[in-house]
């Protein structure tokens, strides 16, 4: 989850899926083979996608909040920095027995986000997430299959293999059903 500040540069081209940065004159990208977008259109589909206009980075009181994730102080802030460079803020909160700085009590804490935000933020974990575990270089069209004992073939939803049932292990790659 350590990813660097995301700022767009009006010159260069963007990937609107993955948010990979691009010279100019590239015209798709190269992981997720959709057309690029140029800093600008980039800009403007960000605003576009925050109502408009600039969401603001405030917490106040009145403002319902919602816990996405508890964890290690460091990676709590790792992804409030993540979230705040999409322009999504958030506040790092500790429970009854800590400081809410990570250093008493159990050590762990929690970010919360406006509920308003949720969807968005949302979003954005499940794009780092499938950008950081390099799941977009994968071949996810196997996921859904079922290992059914009942049939005498079964499909590996991890890599595809088919395999017979009598054995409750995929001999390509080692999952256990």
């Amino acid at each position: 989850m350590g990813k660097m500040k995301f700022r767009i540069e009006p010159d260069l081209q963007y990937c609107p899926q993955c948010n990979d940065e691009y010279r100019a004159g590239i015209l798709q990208c190269v992981s997720c083979e959709v057309d690029l977008l140029s800093g600008s259109e980039m800009l403007a589909r960000m605003e576009q996608a925050n109502g408009g206009s600039k969401r603001s980075m405030e917490i106040t009181a009145e403002d319902e909040l919602v816990d996405i994730v508890k964890g290690q102080i460091i990676n709590i802030k790792n992804l409030q920095s993540m979230l705040k460079s999409e322009g999504f803020p958030s506040i790092i909160a500790g429970d009854s027995n800590s400081c809410g700085k990570g250093c008493c009590g159990g050590g762990e804490v929690r970010l919360q986000i406006k509920a308003e935000d949720a969807r968005g933020v949302m979003e954005v974990m499940a794009r780092e997430h499938v950008h950081s575990t390099g799941l977009m270089d994968h071949d996810t069209s196997y996921v859904d299959s079922v290992y059914n004992t009942e049939s005498v073939l079964a499909t590996c939803p991890a890599c595809g293999c088919k395999f017979a049932t009598d054995t409750n292990t995929c001999p390509e790659c080692g999952l256990c059903f």
